[in-house]
């Protein structure tokens, strides 16, 4: 009895120290789970669908893959064939190993294996050499080693990310990708039998080299007896007529430039999330290549479109081909700062329809004109004479855009750009003239479809996220032009005859050429997209003949009608903007000129000032009879001439302006006499008395 006791013990001790001993093994030397993981980094589109993929260190094209990714029936047809007791067992099955130890022993050769998906992943992360019963043993131990830290689920992950399929390929995702052109997760059952087949010979079984010897593999995975239980065997018959894939495609390269910014802001995420949407990106790239074959040899093709309300880019395109160097394609052309030429006039217009100087149907002069030396002509070196304001922003006229820049002034414009986080670039030193109304100052092409965003968007400014990282965001403060001023420049820009070959698609749209014809631009909105196209030549090189009507515009509307984004319909008048007939304007909005002295200049007819406030007579309680701050007083006329001197007590205000409405603070409590006097020399005054 104590001799039993005693080797009971012993027994215990042993087993003890045994199993300590393999505790410690373990830990000493776990799996490499950690190092297995690691997958191509991915670039996905707003609802995360892919983008472009990158290759790992090693150079494969292993995208991570759960249960989740791929088709269920797939999942069903993996573990019918390559191990139907997978849930149950804890890494080895041995019900398997006996059943291929007695064939091996009747016919004297491997007849079947009996490695389990767990067995199989430990082989995957671990690669043997050669097929020794060492080898074995080790992936026997690595897979109980795996089985004892992940679960099912993660083991089956691992598998579908890391199984072989031929060439660099690993991992059902990329493998789907690359055969069919598509998710796994729906795939037909000839589909999901040939991805089960290929990982037990991946080079042996490459569709696109032998597709004979796949087809025999497919159809010996639809035969087995579990798979057929799993499938239904006229399903199985079903599918083994389906034709086998010939050729590898290319996995999704969508957005280069923008997957390449991705990945140097942050290099170590696998996963990058981006605003773009890919059937958008897909469709514009897909034009600019084809518009750039059509353009000719060098030129290249950039674009942006981003929702107006968000302020998010939904599709991006850098240049006509990445990888085409003849067209420098790895230079990302949106971010380059180049000359606008025209496309800046819109908002020259849009001031001018703010300040009150002229209406659509406002008569402006187109013939040659000197601005202190500065002399611009039109593009066709040819003049109109008397057109309307709607004639000259239709026809881009460069005299009358010049004519109503001089009036509400160079810097003004700049400064008000700013309130759409956009800088002009200008040459060092210099203010800003009369010349960036034609092209005379830097933009890129993304500040420019920031700014068309405020006119899509009715003047609200947003700024537009990066796609990647930079969140867009509405800008709070004034719009950047009023909204009925917005109004008068989109109804405008809606009524320009679409490019030759195009069909009017209810687009606002303007364009523009740079001086020497380096670079040609159109940009458009609806109601809630804008869309910038750039073309020309990363150098800078001329090119002879190269127009924004002739050669960005039909890009523009090619691209906006098949982005498969619809056209949302632009929004109707604000309170206060109507289009008028030149019979019913004011007299003083009848024509717009200037003299050499600078003043505007009006018809006979044209009414004297008049203040309609504060009206003759008016007691106006201002705080001045408390004691506290003065608040000032809004004065206000119509009529007369700009620019308007006003005058209190006698006294002229600091500075004229073309505005008819200013402020005042008076001094005190009392009687005050106000006075305006007009660019013709005409005077109104009222008496107020100050409380």
């Amino acid at each position: 009895m104590r001799i039993g006791l005693l080797v009971l013990l012993c027994n215990a001790v042993v087993f003890t120290a045994l199993l300590h001993g393999l505790l410690r093994a373990d830990a000493a030397f776990p799996p490499p789970i950690e190092k297995a993981r690691e997958v191509s980094r991915e670039v996905v589109d707003a609802d995360g669908r892919l983008l472009r993929a990158f290759a790992t260190s090693e150079g494969l094209w292993r995208l991570r893959t759960t249960s989740r990714d791929v088709d269920p029936q797939f999942v069903r047809m993996l573990l019918a064939y390559e191990d139907q007791r997978f849930y149950e067992h804890r890494g080895i099955d041995p019900l398997a190993l006996l059943r291929a130890a007695g064939q091996f022993v009747s016919h004297a050769r491997i007849v079947s294996g009996a490695s389990t998906l767990s067995m199989q992943v430990a082989r995957l992360i671990e690669p043997r050499e050669g097929r020794s019963l060492l080898a074995k043993v080790r992936q026997i131990v690595r897979a109980i080693q795996i089985e004892r830290r992940l679960d099912k689920a993660e083991i089956l992950d691992l598998y579908l990310s890391r199984a072989p399929y031929g060439g660099n390929l690993e991992g059902v995702r990329a493998a789907s990708l690359s055969y069919f052109g598509k998710e796994p997760k729906r795939l037909s059952v000839a589909e999901a039998a040939l991805l089960v087949a290929l990982p037990q010979l991946p080079e042996r079984r490459r569709p696109d080299r032998f597709p004979k010897v796949a087809e025999a593999a497919r159809e010996r995975v639809l035969t087995r007896m579990a798979v057929s239980t799993v499938i239904g065997q006229g399903e199985a018959e079903r599918a083994g007529g389906e034709a086998i894939p010939e050729r590898r495609l290319q996995l999704p390269a969508l957005a280069p430039h923008l997957s390449e910014l991705a990945l140097r802001r942050d290099p170590t995420r696998q996963r990058h999330e981006t605003t773009i949407r890919r059937g958008v990106q897909h469709a514009l790239e897909t034009v600019a290549r084809n518009a750039a074959e059509r353009l000719g040899p060098k030129l290249s093709v950039a674009m942006v479109m981003a929702d107006a309300r968000t302020g998010e880019i939904v599709g991006e395109v850098g240049s006509a081909s990445y990888f085409d160097a003849s067209r420098s394609g790895w230079i990302d052309m949106t971010r380059q700062v180049r000359s606008p030429g025209s496309t800046l006039k819109p908002f020259i217009y849009g001031l001018a329809f703010e300040e009150g100087l002229v209406a659509q149907e406002t008569i402006v002069e187109d013939r040659p004109a000197d601005f202190f030396g500065y002399r611009p002509r039109n593009f066709d070196m040819s003049y109109q004479g008397d057109v309307t304001v709607r004639q000259a922003l239709q026809l881009s006229l460069n005299v009358p855009a010049v004519r109503l820049l001089d009036a509400v002034g160079p810097t003004r414009l700049t400064v008000r750009l700013r309130r759409a986080d956009v800088r002009l670039t200008l040459p060092a030193g210099e203010a800003p003239g009369l010349a960036i109304g034609l092209g005379g100052a830097g933009i890129t092409l993304r500040d420019l479809v920031q700014l068309y965003a405020a006119l899509a968007n009715q003047g609200a400014v947003v700024r537009l996220g990066d796609g990647v990282e930079r969140q867009p965001e509405v800008l709070a403060g004034d719009p950047l032009i009023a909204p009925s001023a917005v109004w008068n420049v989109s109804d405008t820009l809606a009524a320009v005859l679409p490019p030759r070959g195009s069909r009017r698609i209810g687009l606002a749209y303007k364009t523009g050429t740079s001086y020497g014809y380096r670079d040609a631009w159109s940009v458009g909105y609806d109601g809630r997209h804008v869309l910038g196209v750039w073309v020309g030549r990363a150098d800078n090189a001329a090119i002879p003949g190269l127009t924004g009507y002739d050669s960005a515009a039909p890009i523009l509307f090619e691209a906006f009608s098949k982005s498969g984004i619809a056209i949302t319909p632009m929004p109707k008048a604000p309170p206060g903007a109507v289009r008028m007939a030149q019979s019913e304007l004011p007299v003083g909005l009848r024509r717009f000129a200037r003299t050499a002295s600078g003043l505007v200049t009006a018809t006979a007819r044209e009414p004297a000032p008049l203040i309609v406030y504060p009206p003759e007579g008016a007691h106006v309680e201002l705080g001045a009879l408390s004691g506290s701050d003065i608040a000032p007083l809004a004065l206000k006329l119509q009529g007369g001439r700009a620019p308007f001197r006003w005058l209190a007590n006698g006294r002229m205000l600091p500075d004229t302006s073309r505005r008819r409405t200013t402020q005042w603070t008076p001094d005190g409590a009392g009687y005050s006499t106000l006075t305006v006097i007009d660019a013709a020399g005409r005077a109104a005054s009222v008496r107020v008395f100050v409380e």
